[in-house]
Formats: C-alpha cells, structure tokens, sequence
C-alpha cells in the first residue's frame, strides 16, 4: 500500500510530464529556430543560412527543382524557422519604390499597396516614381486615404526617360520598365535601401520579412533578387530565340528587349532589394548600360539570392510549381505574364482569388494605427498626407456626441472619403473657348442611366461615382461590356469610396466639378437626359451671349418630368410642349415642390424666344450652367434635402444673374426613390436635422456677406409661415 500523499504526488510529477512534453512540442521549434538565429548572428551580416546563389552547373544551366530551389542546405521556401522578422526594429521606417505610369498602373499600385498594408507592422515610406497622369491620381488618392505611418514621396518620370529611351524595347510597359534601372540616380542621395516592386505583384506576408534580408547582406552585395522562374535564358525557346548572357536561368526581370541581336529582359523584376549607396560607389550608373542580367553574369558577387517564395512568377511558361507546390506559405505573388489573371496555370484560380481579396477590400478598414510607434511629421512640406488625420479633424470628431439626434449628419460631413480620380483612361481634345462639361454624380444603383446619358451627350462629362471597393470591379465590367460606354473616351469618372450612412451628395458634385477641365460646366443630376441637342446649343449660346466677359451668369435650363419609364423623347421645343399638352410630361416636381422650379417662369419660356432674365427666389433649384470656377456645393448638406438649394443661394450672393434659355431642357426619368429620400419623408428627426443645417448656413451667409444676407433668411421665414 502506498503512503498517504503518495499517489497526490505521482499524478503531479506525471502532470508535470505531460505539461513538458507539451510545450516541447508547441516550442521546442521556436527553442530550435533561437539557437539558429543565434548562430546566424555569430556569423555576421553576410552570413544567409543558405547559399549566395545556385550551384551552377558547368554549362551553366540549372535543371528542374534544383534551379528554384538551388542545391540549398537549407529549405528556403519555407518560414517556420525564419529568423529575420525578429531581428527588425519594432518602429523602423522601411522604403518603398514603385515606377508607376498611366490611369491602369494607377488602380494597379493600389491593390499592390493594400496587401501591403494588410500585413504590414512597420512605418512606411513610399517613393513613386509617376508621370503626370498617375501622379495627379495618386497624389489626391493618398492625400485622401490618410493612412496612419505612410509617407509618399512623388519623382517625376520624365526627367530619368532620357537616360533609357536608347534601350530598344518591345515591352508592354515601355520606357516606364526600364526605369528601375536609374533608381540610385533619381532617388534621395542619402536613402541607402530600398525595396523595388512592380504594381503587378501581391503580398500574403509582412513586407518587412523582406526587408530583413538587407541585415544579411555581405560587404559586396549590393542587389536582392529572386531566380526567374522560367527557360527564357535557357535559349532555345523558338526560332532564333537568343537571350542575352546570363546566370544559370538568370533573374526574373519582366520587360522584353532587344539590343545587339540579343534578347533580354529590363530591370521590371517584381521585387528587388537595393543598397543604393553600395550600387552608387560602385558606378552602378556606368554598369548598368551594359545591361541588367548580363552585369550579373559577369558579377555575381553584386547579387544575394532571396528565396523563391518571396517572388512566385506567373508567367506563362512558368516553373513556379517547383517552388510553391514545396513551400509552406507564400510570400509575393507576381502576375507577370501580359494576360496577368487570364495566364494559363493549373492553380490560377488559387492566387486569383489571393488577388481579387486585396483588390476589393475596403481600404477604408486599412486606415490603422501602428500601435507603439510615435507618428512622424513628414519631411517635406508637399507631404500633408503622410501622416494620419489632421489635429483639427481628430478634436472635431471627438467633441461629436453619438447620442446627439443629428450625429449622422455631423460625422457624415466631417468624414475624409478615399477618392480615386480618373479611375478609366480619358482622351480629351483640346476643348475650345465655349465648351461645357455636364457635371454629375451617382451611386451603384443608378449605373444603368449610364448608357442613356451618354447617348444625350457627346460632350466631356466629369462624373463621380460613389462606390465600395467591390463595387469599382463591377462598374469597371460594366463599363468594359458597354459599347456605348467603352467607346466614349471623353468621360472622367471619378470614385469616392462610400463610407458612412448618409449620401455626401454635395462632395461628390465638388469632386466632379473640380476635374471639368472645359470653361463652362452643366451641372445636371444623372437621372436627367439632356436635349439631344444641348450640348451643340449652349456652346453656341455662350458664344452668342459673349459671356466670356467678367460678367456672372447662370444659364437656367428648364426641366421636366416624365412619369413613365418609356418616352418618346422630344427631338425639339414644339415636340416637347405637345407631350406637355397630352400629360406625358410635366414641369419637373410641380406636384410635390412647385417653388423649386417655379421662378423659371414655364409660361413665359412656352413662347419665349430669347434669353430672359428671372429673379432669384427662396427655395430655387434650377439646373445652370456656369463657369469652371463658379463657387463650390456646400458639403454639409448631406442626404437628400437643400443641397442644391444651398448652391444657387451662393451663386446670387456673388451676384450672379440668372438667364433661361429659350430653346434648352432636360427632362428627369422615372426610377425607385433613394434610401434618403425615404428617410426624409418619413422621419422627422432627420427633417429636424436639416433644419439644422439650414440654420447654420444662413448663419454663415450672415459671417461672410453680412447685411446683403439678411434676404435669404427673410425668404426662408416666408416659406416656412407659408408651408
């Protein structure tokens, strides 16, 4: 029999046991990857747990899995044992370049850029290196997403094409490709390293495990690169097929070229480290114009090869297999054949779907604090967007009180939208003294309007478009399967990504507004069809009235309505008054909210045939056209209810004169009201809370105009007895 206690103590030391063999289990690899990582750094700086580069051999062709993944004494495809993330400074600011040119690449960066930032646990600091086109884009785009811990620095391209545009090149990125090679000269002289990406790669992991490999680094290395994973440098590939001399298969390096009877490829490799202050003591300027691959051939010594994980290639011929069929995880995706998601690969729809995450995430959910790491100011001045949201806007959402009845309202107009200017390729002509562009806005569910609008107007049209992240993908389709949409190349459209309950109606119409790039701007709604001949009528119209004087004028064009969704549209005045007489059309809401148009006189513009002026009146809202430079929507006015009302309130305080024209309309089409509107109607609260607003605007009418203000808030306690 065993003494009292005894059996207390044997079940503890075996529990004790167990919890041993336990966490040998759960940590005797982290206890492993400790000692190795200790080793490691014994070794020094130079020092991978794996070698420099492939074993070559002596025809200087690697074969089969041997060319991923080298003859490697250690299995660098997989990341359970890696050290590197835990040798990186918590805060460490980590650099970002990016050669990006044109309204494609532009939406392209930005999927690279939120999987970036999904993982991401550092600082970061991007350098863009754009032409014109992107940089108006991007620049507007982070200067709006505000995300916290993220510098943008902008490099005009044009400056460095000089040093390529000798390099023949049949590349589909052009120029823009080779311009990776003169990173050392256009970036800071005192920025020493440098992760280089293309815009068709996707991470699944931490940038700044990629990072880490420069600790790595020998004294002579100078570049991080990633084997190509494909036969191209093996030659033989066709007819005459003769790549340009290379290391075993070389290095993934995107562009075609050719130069010298040679084929071979630019710098565009997907992912590339840099040390540029090694690269420019070594007269990396002179080196490289003997091109990328064959600089290498002749230097390996320059190059530390990174495992294949960290740039899985889907090209068309690709033997990428060999490397993520082994791997545990991946790290970077690169998409870089020409057809990009349409390449023919047996796992295609795998890394697609990695892909489409990315791209329809929110990147509204991506504006993060990095926990634990202070917010830097930005270096430059230019740079306002590099950090977080402004002092101001930060106390002004404090002070807001959620129990308050109008909280939507006031958090609504104080949100900072994303905005993605030209998100489709526009081709304008030079417009002329008198152009116009019809300026308007919309959401999702009035996309459909689209293709008639375009069909009333061949004139630029500057649209923003109110949009989730998914919901760009389906416009974008929507657009691509359009004839009519697809073959016009004069309409900007400009997405705001939707964010908060309430439709910020009045920012949308300031951004389209401030992208009309004609002298005079139509500021229409989209479920309006303008006259098919409008467009030709108010240029004419301008011209004969010479309004390019310093005179202030708002042309009114008079608006109708049509209860059904199918009508027989007037090609003209007379064919449009004979519907009017038959009870097909109506004067736009003469029904429901007969002051907003009633000032237009629609008795006298029956028989009118010249210009006449009328008279401003409370609660106007008649469809203008007015200079580019007219004054701007007042973003408050959020929702349905007073936003237009607002803007031509504006426009006769700065005295201007109100002109209709004789021989113009637009006529609204029928469609199932908007989430608004039906909140409007139905809840008192949210009319509370326009009166709100309108309070307050007349308040601020009285702060800037003074006296001269006095009418408005006269005419609205007019209207108000009346009601």
């Amino acid at each position: 029999m065993l003494p009292r206690g005894r059996p207390r103590a044997l079940g503890a030391a075996a529990l004790l046991l167990l919890l041993l063999l336990v966490g040998f289990f759960l940590f005797g690899r982290d206890l492993e990857c400790e000692r190795r990582e200790r080793g490691w750094r014994a070794e020094g700086p130079g020092f991978l747990p794996y070698p420099l580069t492939p074993h070559v051999p002596p025809d200087g062709r690697l074969r089969g899995s041997a060319s991923l993944d080298g003859e490697l004494t250690w299995d660098h495809n997989r990341s359970a044992c890696v050290p590197l993330r835990s040798l990186q400074p918590k805060c460490e600011l980590l650099h970002v370049a990016i050669v990006c040119a044109g309204y494609n690449s532009s939406r392209d960066v930005i999927t690279l850029v939120k999987s970036m930032l999904f993982y991401r646990k550092n600082p970061l600091h991007l350098h863009l290196v754009t032409d014109d086109v992107a940089r108006n884009i991007l620049e507007t785009l982070f200067h709006t997403w505000m995300v916290p811990a993220v510098r943008v620095s902008f490099y005009n391209a044009n400056e460095f094409q000089s040093q390529v545009s000798w390099i023949p090149n049949t590349h589909y990125s052009g120029l823009y490709g080779l311009l990776k090679l003169v990173l050392p000269d256009a970036l800071p002289p005192d920025l020493a390293r440098v992760i280089v990406l293309d815009t068709d790669i996707t991470f699944a992991s931490d940038i700044a495990e990629l990072w880490a490999f420069f600790a790595h680094f020998s004294d002579k290395q100078m570049i991080g690169l990633v084997e190509n994973q494909s036969n191209w440098y093996l030659g033989n590939l066709w007819k005459n097929h003769r790549p340009w001399p290379a290391l075993g298969r070389g290095f993934n390096t995107g562009a075609v070229l050719s130069l010298g009877g040679h084929d071979t490829l630019s710098p565009s490799a997907g992912v590339i480290l840099l040390r540029l202050d090694r690269l420019r003591e070594a007269g990396w300027e002179q080196m490289w114009k003997d091109i990328f691959n064959a600089v290498i051939k002749e230097h390996p010594g320059l190059v530390l090869l990174l495992p294949c994980i960290w740039n899985v290639q889907l090209s068309d011929h690709t033997l990428a297999e060999h490397c993520y069929s082994e791997a545990s995880d991946l790290k970077v995706i690169h998409w870089n054949s020409p057809k990009k998601l349409r390449v023919k690969n047996k796992h295609v729809q795998f890394f697609r779907n990695l892909y489409l995450t990315f791209l329809e995430y929110d990147g509204n959910l991506l504006r993060r604090e990095l926990f634990g790491c202070p917010s830097q100011p930005p270096p430059r001045a230019e740079q306002p967007w590099s950090s977080s949201f402004s002092p101001q806007l930060q106390q002004a959402l404090a002070q807001l009180d959620e129990e308050d009845a109008c909280f939507e309202f006031q958090q609504q107009w104080l949100t900072v939208h994303r905005v993605h200017l030209t998100f489709l390729p526009l081709d304008l002509l030079p417009s002329e003294a008198h152009d116009v562009t019809l300026v308007a806005q919309l959401s999702m569910d009035r996309l459909q309007m689209l293709e008639a609008l375009c069909s009333h107007w061949p004139g630029p049209m500057s649209l923003a478009l109110y949009l989730t992240d998914a919901e760009t993908q389906q416009f974008l389709r929507f657009v691509e399967a359009s004839m009519v949409l697809s073959a016009r190349s004069n309409v900007a459209y400009h997405v705001v990504y939707r964010e908060g309950p309430l439709y910020p109606v009045n920012h949308l119409r300031n951004v389209a507004l401030a992208q009309a790039l004609t002298s005079y701007v139509f500021l229409s709604d989209i479920d309006f069809l303008p006259a098919y001949s409008l467009y030709g009528y108010l240029r004419a119209s301008i011209k004969q009235l010479d309004l390019g004087s310093q005179r202030k004028v708002a042309l009114v064009v008079p608006a109708f309505e049509s209860p059904h969704y199918r009508l027989s549209f007037p090609t003209s005045k007379a064919e449009l008054l004979a519907l009017l007489d038959a009870g097909s059309l109506y004067t736009f809401r003469y029904d429901v909210w007969p002051r907003g148009h009633a000032p237009t006189d629609y008795a006298r513009w029956r028989e009118a045939r010249a210009p006449y002026r009328v008279q401003w009146a409370a609660n106007y809202e008649p469809y203008v056209v007015v200079p580019r430079e007219c004054p701007r929507y007042d973003s408050r006015f959020v929702g349905f209810g007073w936003n237009k009302v607002a803007h031509i309130v504006e426009l006769d305080a700065q005295e201007y004169e109100f002109l209709v024209l004789p021989e113009a309309f637009t006529i609204h089409m029928p469609h199932a009201p908007s989430l608004d509107i039906s909140r409007f109607r139905s809840s008192p609260a949210y009319r509370d809370c326009l009166q709100a607003l309108k309070d307050e605007f007349h308040q601020d009418l009285s702060r800037r105009y003074g006296a001269a203000a006095l009418k408005y808030l006269t005419a609205l306690q007019q209207s108000r007895s009346s009601a």
